[in-house]
């Protein structure tokens, strides 16, 4: 017979000073989103890691590529159908 053990998996604290005004949002923001606290400053602190790393992320491509990207962007815009519809159309966030 084969049993299956479950374990969770080990996890380590991080502890936070903050005003209770601070704790609170972050509560109000938590539960609207139907999450635990930790749950919600664990996925937004990761998500912030990321986007942070990323930002640093360092591209490495052979000389005529970067050639051929610095002669693109040296290019003058060439305005299209699409970039005319956007720039013409009404904004949503704008009321009559």
């Amino acid at each position: 017979m084969t049993t299956v053990s479950t374990t969770k998996a080990l996890r380590n604290s991080l502890n936070l000073r903050i005003s209770a005004a601070e704790r609170d949002l972050i509560d109000r923001a938590a539960e609207s989103a139907g999450k635990t606290r930790t749950d919600f400053i664990l996925e937004a602190a990761r998500r912030a890691a990321e986007e942070a790393l990323l930002d640093r992320a360092l591209m490495v491509v052979s000389p005529k590529a970067y050639g051929e990207f610095l002669k693109r962007l040296g290019r003058p815009a060439q305005p299209n159908e699409r970039l005319r519809r956007t720039m013409t159309a009404k904004t949503p966030w704008k009321t009559a």
